[in-house]
């Protein structure tokens, strides 16, 4: 039975276009099967997660992360009551905005877009369901729900400040109420995503050899995972012992949300999902003392793995790949699909080309990228190697 504070599939906000809903779906059931239908969710398969896409075929990309994500997601909505359903949708659509070569593109790609208002792959995400994917007769983009809006949007909390340009033009005709928390079915999707890429960030990097077991037995949490793998299971061989080690650690991280964040529920008691976002702070989290854990072992991935030596190397490489293709595209509007040119036709100053020509290029997977680079301005094709990091 849902909580209270449970999202309503029975009574959402509605849509933007007014359509009539499924005799056997629930409206979050609908989004989620529009996103994993999407031209976009179906790209993530060949996009950075750390490792190139064509690096191996063992390395997570951004799909099989998001697919990961989502399993995590579903566990945690089912254990506090929530609607999985929603839960799972946010999960697999929070990183459909990222660009080809994942963190190292999209900083390259925020910075020729300095200009004209920047870039942002959560704000992008949003608008690639809200415009970019153009298969329906009667709306451009996918026609979610508000929940899912709301949840693709401000999962990691509330958006304020200075508000991402393609997320502010959409929230001022569609209000997503960036001032407040997002429910908690988005707050499940958001934590799912670290307890992801912290657990298959060392499983990647360790069968890239970037660091040893003896390594990840000497950091907190870890430790004791190996400890008791050692202990049930002496003499187990290398590869069975780190995979139990990373199992027990996922189950860790897992258990802990789950115990941190029924304690923070059962304290406001909230009596429906509005009071989960006027809380005034996240409902879903980790526990301080494993949160200060994981700190030490991002820190220990992003020296071992996110910045070493030959890291920086691939990520200068790709990084002036994005720096050659967007002038390239922003004087050679021609080059550009047939699908694009309307819109390029139409746009009424630079600014307006310049997003365009992002959207482009952020919708590009590696190795399109890699291909369109290499016809289009010349060049070798760049080598496998590790570029990124969450």
């Amino acid at each position: 039975m849902a909580a209270p504070y449970a999202t309503d599939p029975g009574n959402p906000r509605g849509r933007l276009y007014a359509e009539e809903e499924s005799a056997f779906r629930s409206p979050f059931q609908r989004d989620r099967d529009r996103i994993i239908h999407a031209s976009a969710f179906r790209r993530l398969k060949h996009k950075t997660q750390v490792f190139i896409e064509h690096e191996g075929d063992y390395f997570r990309t951004r799909l099989t992360h998001s697919i990961e994500v989502a399993q995590v997601a579903r566990t945690v909505a089912a254990a506090l009551d929530l609607n999985v359903e929603l839960t799972e949708a946010v999960a697999l659509a929070h990183d459909l905005g990222h660009t080809p070569f994942g963190h190292t593109g999209e900083e390259a790609l925020d910075a020729l877009m300095q200009p004209y208002g920047g870039f942002d792959h959560n704000a992008q995400a949003l608008h690639i369901v809200t415009n970019l994917e153009r298969h329906y007769a009667e709306w451009d983009g996918l026609n979610l729900t508000w929940e899912s809006l709301e949840g693709i949007a401000k999962h990691n909390g509330p958006v304020t400040g200075d508000i991402p340009y393609a997320l502010a033009a959409y929230n001022a005709g569609h209000d997503l109420e960036l001032h407040t928390h997002a429910s908690a079915e988005a707050q499940a999707a958001a934590l799912a995503d670290d307890i992801a890429y912290n657990n298959h960030d060392l499983h990647d990097g360790l069968r890239a050899e970037l660091f040893s077991t003896d390594d990840l037995a000497q950091l907190p949490i870890l430790a004791d995972c190996f400890a008791r793998v050692d202990a049930k299971y002496p003499g187990l061989n290398y590869y069975r012992r780190r995979h139990e080690a990373l199992r027990r650690f996922f189950g860790v991280l897992v258990e802990d949300v789950i115990t941190v964040s029924r304690r923070n529920l059962d304290a406001l008691a909230p009596g429906a999902v509005q009071d989960i976002r006027d809380a005034g702070r996240m409902m879903v989290q980790f526990s301080p003392e494993l949160w200060e854990d994981l700190k030490v072992i991002r820190r220990f991935l992003f020296v071992r793995m996110y910045r070493a030596p030959a890291v920086v190397e691939m990520r200068e490489v790709v990084t002036a790949m994005i720096n050659d293709l967007f002038p390239f595209f922003m004087e050679n509007t021609d080059e550009l699909p047939k699908q694009w040119r309307k819109d390029v036709a139409d746009a009424p100053d630079k600014t307006t080309l310049a997003r365009i020509v992002a959207d482009y290029i952020a919708g590009m997977t590696d190795r399109f990228a890699i291909q369109e680079h290499k016809r289009l301005i010349g060049g070798e094709d760049i080598p496998p190697g590790v570029i990124d990091g969450n």
